[in-house]
């Protein structure tokens, strides 16, 4: 699948738009020898104080960080490493979007060449290979945050329907994807209430984890291949429609944030970073929730990201030596304790006594850090590929027409067609 024409001419386009004005500065030495790095990041991070506290180890050094939303910063980095100038000298790279820069090796710096082989051992396995390429001698960006799943449950919805409520009992009752149906008829029928709040989150049990997902990394589409994990995660999500255990409510919506803040769903299987969004806009839902670790088979990671080098940079030493200490396992724990709440890839953190020693009082005083260390052990590398956010998407359209009343093969057919024209586009 060769995508790099397309790559170029897309950047060519674009190269004297938006996202180059103002990036390209001339003043990344300036003349007292200070270096200056412009440092892109998107979402909720604490980088910037932690480039400001990088600035007063360092004092030769002055970190710019522009903060941008997600799908802005990465069309906006596509844009500059594809017209060859404006790109910065650091950059944040999702883990969804990251094999779409893989066709644009050559505009990285390689992260071994700087020393990253050092470093290998301080993150996990998974983690740290899918932010090389395939043969494994180019590392594109250092690990940070991750999105270890976890079993969000309210405690009054499981109390109403006659439930146990506390996390070992709930982890006991809720082993396999037949416990967690069985659970959701429960609830369903006692409390009228549906286990989870969307198809998406039914989908997503299965498709975080995925062992094999959309592509191989020779680019061959295996949806249709028998036993594919994508067509297995629709068919749950199907099924758990079918058998009402589904809500209708989107993520980040107005009517999704009621939801979870008045309880009208019982689960939901998110990640570490949801722990943040829920203690800041749904107040009323303190203390009713607590996190217990998902079955095996829905173990999964959703989210993460990785700090790389634009091979354009004039300093890759410096670079690489701000992003060394960026993601390193002290600097992750003050990632992780701050309000951006980022969750560490460096299993050293989950050993450090401040790390352990955190209890969440919106979840009753829990403390939900171990059941998300403990998530990632059953987390395993997977290959997404250049076009996984728009294949995915196609996947989320029919889902939707399913619980509009469509007829699911049908919509999965459609949708098979539909991911097909995009990847020959």
């Amino acid at each position: 699948m060769k995508r790099s024409n397309l790559f170029w001419m897309v950047g060519l386009f674009f190269m004297f738009g938006l996202f180059l004005t103002g990036c390209g500065d001339d003043d990344s030495a300036s003349g007292d020898g200070e270096v200056t790095l412009d440092f892109w990041v998107f979402g909720a991070t604490n980088y910037e104080d932690l480039a400001k506290e990088y600035e007063e180890e360092n004092p030769g050094v002055k970190i710019k960080v522009r903060t941008a939303e997600t799908e802005e910063h990465h069309n906006g980095l596509f844009t500059a490493l594809s017209a060859g100038s404006g790109a910065p000298d650091i950059a944040m790279l999702e883990v969804d979007q990251l094999d779409r820069f893989k066709d644009a090796q050559d505009r990285f710096a390689n992260l071994y060449d700087l020393g990253a082989e050092d470093v290998q051992g301080k993150y996990l396995d998974w983690k740290w290979k899918i932010g090389e390429n395939s043969d494994g001698d180019f590392l594109f960006g250092l690990p940070t945050d991750i999105g270890p799943k976890a079993m969000f449950y309210r405690i009054d919805v499981f109390e109403e329907a006659g439930l146990p409520t506390e996390p070992t009992e709930v982890e006991e009752l809720i082993q396999s994807k037949e416990d967690f149906m069985q659970v959701g008829k429960q609830i369903k029928e006692n409390t009228g209430k549906p286990m989870v709040d969307s198809m998406e989150m039914a989908y997503r049990a299965i498709i975080d984890g995925a062992e094999q997902s959309f592509f191989n990394q020779e680019g061959d589409l295996l949806i249709e291949n028998e036993g594919n994990s994508v067509k297995q995660a629709y068919d749950l999500a199907v099924e758990m429609h079918e058998q009402g255990l589904v809500g209708e409510y989107t993520m980040w919506t107005p009517e999704w944030g009621n939801a979870v803040n008045n309880g009208d769903f019982a689960v939901e299987m998110g990640a570490a970073w949801l722990k943040g969004w829920m203690m800041g806009n749904a107040p009323d839902a303190a203390g009713k929730f607590r996190v217990a670790t998902l079955p095996a088979e829905f173990a999964g990671n959703w989210g993460g990201s990785y700090i790389s080098i634009p091979d354009e940079t004039d300093h890759p030493e410096e670079a690489y030596a701000f992003v060394e200490w960026l993601v390193s396992p002290e600097s992750q724990l003050k990632s992780f304790q701050s309000e951006a709440g980022l969750f560490p890839s460096s299993p050293e953190v989950y050993e450090m006594e401040d790390f352990q020693n955190t209890t969440d009082e919106f979840f009753g005083g829990q403390s939900t850090a171990q059941y998300f260390a403990k998530a990632t052990e059953d987390i395993s590398f997977i290959y997404k590929g250049p076009d996984y956010v728009s294949v995915h998407n196609e996947v989320l359209n029919a889902l939707e027409n399913v619980q509009q009343g469509a007829d699911a093969e049908e919509e999965w057919d459609a949708a098979v067609e539909r991911i097909k024209g995009v990847i020959n586009r």
